[in-house]
């Protein structure tokens, strides 16, 4: 058996066996641990068939799984690819073409809707065979440059002839797959942040020693680029879940983000003992669903009554924030959801059912440029 032939029936195998159950990622790393001779190039050349059988959603699932590995890395790939040389050399000739051209060889024509089955709960102003073809390509990987640092960071990616676009004042563009670890190791100058959620940043606008509450701050980007924003903010940062924090309180760390509250707070609960703030910060829980193109195997396996789950929890959260801004504070409430059920009506629910002036709100599109898919509004009280 060729090396190609066992990375296409090593891959099948994998995604036969895969339920969705751990994010694939989690999933490929347990695997390769368990096959130690398994050499780098051969684990890259399997994961990569694996995330372009997920990466075509539901579109061809007629096909073999073999075959819809190989449709997918010819429409994934855009440079000669031994592996599809091998198995299919007519269609490695034309490799670099473009989608279209390529199913125009195919004599196949994309379905956004089977690619992608929950057209019908699509936000606004998004273009579905657009954004559903964009699931072809991995988002790309972005950094954003903390205050004062951008120069020197650039003169590093230059001395180790990495690959590299500057996007706006503080936005850099890497290859996916940089090690920034190695190439970048003082983690105080940086934080890898996609392009879209970075831009969220624009809507925060705080004002010198303003009380600010990022309510669902995860690992806690969002308030790192709020506190880059306005550094004497009075910061409040809490989530549900402890072990979250830990991972907070490091990344502050490392930030050198030092003057903070971090609390633990269940917020599908009225929340008490804090004080009012002038800005909150909602990046609520949410499907994901703009992010889905870094990680596919989520647009295989989601399931519509999904959403209405979401969207509750996020209702139940924005009426137990919203009591806790000042008179004249601002909401900006975020999701990296493409869904409206999510986005819009959640607006509509902060009008009407939490009182609040809605000064902006949107899609932030990120499929037509490399990058994740968010919603952003801002409401005031």
């Amino acid at each position: 058996m060729t090396r190609w032939e066992n990375y296409l029936n090593t891959a099948a195998g994998i995604v036969d066996e895969y339920d969705g159950s751990l994010p694939l990622h989690h999933y490929l790393k347990h695997f390769f641990k368990a096959r130690p001779h398994m050499g780098s190039r051969d684990r890259r050349r399997i994961q990569q068939l694996v995330y372009q059988f997920f990466r075509l959603g539901k579109w061809q699932h007629q096909l073999d799984i073999k075959e819809r590995m190989l449709l997918g890395a010819f429409l994934c790939e855009q440079a000669p690819d031994t592996l599809l040389g091998f198995f299919r050399p007519e269609w490695n000739e034309r490799i670099t073409g473009t989608v279209t051209d390529k199913l125009q060889f195919l004599g196949l024509t994309w379905d956004a809707a089977a690619a992608f089955p929950f057209l019908a709960h699509l936000s606004g102003g998004i273009e579905p065979e657009a954004f559903t073809l964009s699931y072809l390509q991995q988002p790309r990987l972005y950094i954003r440059a903390r205050p004062g640092k951008k120069a020197a960071i650039l003169r590093l990616l230059e001395t180790a002839g990495i690959d590299f676009e500057t996007v706006g004042e503080h936005t850099i563009a890497l290859p996916n797959g940089t090690k920034t670890e190695q190439v970048l190791p003082d983690k105080s100058t940086y934080e890898v942040q996609d392009l879209s959620s970075q831009e969220t940043g624009l809507r925060f606008k705080p004002k010198a020693r303003e009380r600010w509450w990022d309510c669902c701050a995860a690992s806690g980007g969002k308030s790192i680029l709020l506190h880059d924003i306005e550094p004497t903010i009075q910061l409040t940062a809490s989530d549900v879940r402890a072990s979250i924090l830990e991972n907070l309180r490091k990344r502050f760390a490392e930030a050198g983000l030092k003057n903070y509250d971090a609390k633990v707070i269940d917020l599908t609960k009225p929340v008490a003992g804090l004080p009012r703030f002038n800005g909150i910060i909602l990046d609520a829980p949410c499907s994901g669903s703009g992010t889905w193109g870094r990680s596919p195997e989520n647009l295989y396996y989601f399931t519509e009554e999904r959403i209405t789950e979401y969207a509750a929890l996020q209702k139940q959260l924005a009426k137990h924030v919203t009591p806790l801004l000042q008179p004249g504070g601002r909401l900006v409430y975020i999701t990296c959801s493409v869904f409206k059920e999510e986005n819009e009506d959640a607006v509509t629910f902060l009008k009407h059912e939490c009182g609040l002036e809605i000064e902006e709100s949107g899609v932030i599109r990120g499929y037509d440029r490399e990058a994740d898919t968010m919603f952003v509004a801002v409401g005031r009280k």
